[in-house]
């Protein structure tokens, strides 16, 4: 552990999943002292930022969350002082912030992804009409382009061209660029990515599908199959593509990527979290269990991958 260094821990800050953050940097601080490491605490909301310059810290846990956190800014920030961070670097965080930019990198790179386009919050009836004729079939997905925790995120049944544009109003309250994507009903599935190497799949069984953001952080609704119940081929399928998609946004470190498997068996990723959560009910610990590595030793894991850009 001595060879750690003095850790700095990132948590708080000033997204929408502030809370979040601050849950999960608690659990990494706990762990971090249990296992010995010389770690303090960060809040970028209210501790100067100078403090990180002259505090002779040698690596940084990123426990952050959304924008600001995990967008590339913190990482730039981390590089000009040369301090060593975990997660990936300034290039691929604000790449994996962006659902649109990650999906069509992803396309690129032959990985299935869901059809989407991005809308205006002020789009004419005329475009929600083609939207919904286009990719509605099945329902439309509506989501703030950069925010995570499925914050601001609308599912529409039955969309119409009213409460379409309802939805664009609401996650337009939260990002100037809007998602809104064919409503993929089918099983559910995450893929923590840890060093390149995909952990066990896990399953997500939410009530009536709504994996939402009390769902996903509070109560005992939801329940989780680890590792999911896939036959060989797909388990071997699913965590190839995800290892690929870790790959080909230049990630590094670890990330938690979310996928849907369609009716005919095929699955699509959705989006890359290049901060995974570490709360109670969070997931990458959950696939890291699985393979016999505790809270604690997933941290420093990930604390010893921890790297600046080069």
């Amino acid at each position: 552990m001595k060879s750690l260094g003095r850790v700095v821990l990132l948590m708080g800050g000033v997204s929408s999943e502030r809370e979040v953050s601050l849950m999960s940097g608690e659990g990494v601080y706990n762990a971090l002292l249990e296992k010995g490491v010389d770690v303090t605490k960060f809040d970028p909301k209210t501790d100067r930022l100078e403090t990180l310059e002259k505090g002779v810290f040698d690596r940084a846990f990123i426990a952050l969350h959304g924008r600001l956190g995990e967008d590339g800014t913190i990482q730039g920030v981390l590089n000009y002082l040369n301090l060593p961070y975990t997660g990936p670097g300034v290039t691929a965080s604000a790449m994996a912030i962006d659902k649109d930019l990650t999906k069509r990198v992803w396309k690129s790179a032959g990985i299935p992804v869901p059809q989407g386009v991005v809308l205006a919050a002020d789009a004419s009836d005329d475009e929600l009409a083609q939207v919904i004729e286009t990719l509605g079939a099945t329902g439309l997905v509506v989501k703030p382009a950069h925010d995570g925790s499925s914050i601001g995120v609308t599912k529409l049944n039955t969309p119409t061209v009213e409460t379409l544009r309802q939805a664009l109003a609401e996650a337009a309250t939260r990002d100037q660029t809007v998602l809104v994507e064919e409503y993929i009903r089918g099983r559910e599935f995450t893929v923590a990515v840890l060093d390149g190497q995909a952990l066990p799949v896990i399953e997500i069984r939410a009530p009536e599908g709504d994996y939402d953001f009390n769902n996903k952080y509070f109560g005992d609704a939801v329940s989780y199959d680890c590792p999911a119940k896939l036959n060989d081929t797909e388990t071997a399928s699913l965590s190839a593509t995800c290892e690929k998609a870790f790959k080909a946004i230049g990630a590094r470190g670890w990330s938690r990527i979310d996928a849907m498997q369609r009716s005919d068996g095929s699955f699509v990723l959705l989006e890359i979290n290049t901060s995974p959560g570490m709360t109670p009910h969070s997931l990458v610990p959950m696939a890291a269990r699985a393979v016999g590595m505790t809270y604690g030793d997933l941290c420093v894991k990930v604390l010893s991958l921890a790297q600046t850009d080069k």
